[in-house]
């Protein structure tokens, strides 16, 4: 229930976008970003701003080229989208921050209840996907897709 409380709390008019971090948020955030690797250049991006245009982009859905020229540069932050995707460092971000609310709700780190809808247990019954109704999902075929010719020559004989 928001109380004047949680208002105060979630007040996001403060920033400069509604998806930026707050001082709190990122010092829960910043011992889960990778140091920078050794050797090379030292790090000289905020990564802080880096997170911001991340989050950024993933609030407002907007395209890599219209992210607003106070943040990093686009190459910048989707070098280091990319890198966070694929070292799974997202989903090691993504899964703390769970456990730290769940704990801070008073409620296990782990969830103990699933819910699932009737038609996905039927069809984990009937062996999942290849229980699906093919006459449902048949493509449509246009008429002169089932001619045999082709306009490029075949490499057969």
């Amino acid at each position: 229930m928001w109380t004047t409380e949680h208002r105060r709390v979630h007040k996001r008019k403060a920033l400069r976008y509604p998806s930026d971090l707050t001082d709190a948020e990122w010092t829960l955030v910043a011992p889960l970003i990778p140091p920078a690797r050794r050797g090379g250049r030292p790090r000289d991006v905020n990564m802080r701003e880096v997170l911001n245009a991340v989050f950024y982009l993933l609030s407002t859905g907007c395209q890599w080229d219209a992210l607003p020229k106070d943040l990093p540069p686009k190459s910048t932050v989707y070098d280091y989208f990319s890198l966070w995707r694929s070292d799974r460092t997202l989903l090691r971000l993504h899964q703390a921050l769970y456990v730290q609310v769940r704990e801070a709700a008073r409620r296990t780190a782990e969830p103990t209840v699933a819910i699932l809808d009737s038609q996905s247990a039927k069809a984990a019954q009937k062996g999942g996907p290849q229980s699906t109704r093919k006459a449902m999902t048949r493509a449509r075929r246009s008429p002169a897709a089932s001619g045999t010719s082709s306009s490029t020559p075949s490499a057969c004989c």
